[in-house]
């Protein structure tokens, strides 16, 4: 079977070498894919948003299982069109990743299914927001846009002044374009962070291994979030008794009040949470893997992925036995462009490459690279990451940064403290 990826990301190649191992697999095809995942699968110059051109190449190439990296196609509805093609296809269609293409009608969903959340409110002019904030008590808020801003429209303001910033860089100044037309300004919780995510058919759910994100473009959490600036697995601080709170009280009142209002869930469902004294606090939902979790848990997963994809696509994930995962922690240190995640340069050339002596236990999964003449050069603003399993936490990040510390590119920027927080 041939198996499409979609997507040029960090999260496309980890999935790429892991489906490239499948026994049911005889070639992998990414669109538009990066300069590392060309050395295992076969790249296409197709965006990601260019659904009738990845619709033909399905066909052309006999494709016979399309996985969707991005959330972007995903919210326009390129699931619909494939399976209006009689295409399998591995994704929510566009009214289930609605939950992640709005995260106005994600809280309202929470709060329809009594999912545990932070106090919430929605506001679609800048004067009814603004006045809310003169009219609420000074300290922390979290603003956010509710549409898709690529991991970095959400701001925590740790007064007035600053939520009444980032109220205008959404709403006025349309940082993230229409994305920012509707805010969502959110109480301020503590705890830790961490993602959850889970296989589901529709009725029946498969969670994944536990992994904590960093955002932070800097050292200790501090600075503009980013995309992700690395990634651990498992989160040892998330015990098996709240993992099953998490999916007693988040994933499975989800995804029944998905099917409730029609929207049948087929894929990847990504719960961000945070472990507060009083429990588990949803933070966001996501419509697919994550970027960087997705890098640590394809190196922790023993189980053959092609055969999961299969099954949710089909709707028969209850034929499969639980995946087996290498119980060995994983830790993922992403490197990324001058400037980022604000303007940056491209077509940096990278080194180093060759020096690293990928295997099993570490890869270098790019994110954004791309391949001039016999130069591979940066072409985004995450640019790669180093990712290691170890006997155990220390071990790994050891591993990781090793190899980091092997490639070298101008402008290099990464975080010293993944895993250490």
């Amino acid at each position: 079977m041939k198996v499409l990826v979609v997507g040029s990301g960090g999260r496309e190649h980890a999935l790429s070498w892991k489906i490239a191992q499948s026994d049911l697999v005889d070639q992998v095809i990414c669109a538009p894919g990066n300069a590392g995942i060309a050395e295992i699968a076969d790249c296409v110059p197709v965006s990601s948003d260019d659904i009738p051109g990845l619709i033909k190449l399905a066909k052309e190439r006999e494709v016979g299982l399309t996985v969707i990296g991005p959330e972007a196609p995903l919210c326009a509805g390129i699931v619909d069109a494939f399976e209006l093609e009689r295409l399998k296809v591995f994704g929510p269609n566009r009214l289930a990743a609605e939950i992640e293409g709005s995260k106005a009608y994600a809280r309202r969903l929470a709060q329809r299914n009594r999912i545990p959340q932070p106090g919430f409110w929605i506001f679609e002019d800048k004067v009814s927001a603004q006045a809310f904030l003169e009219n609420r008590k000074d300290g922390p808020i979290v603003v956010k846009a509710s549409g898709l801003a690529a991991g970095k429209g959400v701001t925590v303001a740790a007064d007035h002044d600053a939520a009444s910033k980032a109220i205008r860089e959404c709403m006025e100044e349309a940082r993230f374009g229409d994305s920012g037309n509707t805010v969502i300004l959110e109480e301020c919780i503590e705890g830790p962070e961490v993602s959850i995510m889970c296989l589901t058919d529709g009725s029946t759910l498969v969670p994944l291994e536990t992994a904590g994100d960093h955002k932070p473009v800097f050292d200790g959490d501090e600075g503009p979030n980013t995309g992700g600036m690395g990634a651990v697995s498992p989160m040892r601080s998330v015990m098996s008794r709240a993992i099953d709170q998490i999916e007693a009280q988040v994933l499975l009142p989800a995804v029944h009040g998905l099917n409730r209002e029609d929207r049948v869930f087929k894929g990847v469902l990504y719960a961000g949470l945070m472990m507060t004294q009083a429990g588990p606090r949803l933070l966001e939902f996501n419509a697919r893997f994550g970027d960087p979790e997705t890098q640590p848990l394809m190196m922790r997963l023993r189980s053959d992925l092609v055969p999961y994809l299969m099954h949710a696509a089909e709707g028969s994930l209850e034929e499969l036995a639980a995946p087996e995962w290498d119980p060995r922690p994983a830790v993922c240190v992403m490197a990324t462009s001058p400037g980022y995640p604000g303007s940056y340069p491209k077509g940096i050339p990278i080194s180093g490459l060759e020096n690293v002596d990928c295997g099993p236990d570490l890869q270098v999964f790019h994110s954004g690279t791309a391949r001039t003449g016999n130069e591979v050069v940066t072409a985004g603003g995450r640019v790669l990451a180093t990712c290691a399993l170890g006997e155990n936490l220390e071990a790994a990040r050891s591993k990781a940064y090793e190899a980091l510390g092997k490639i070298e590119f101008r402008g290099m920027h990464y975080r010293r403290d993944i895993g250490r927080r």
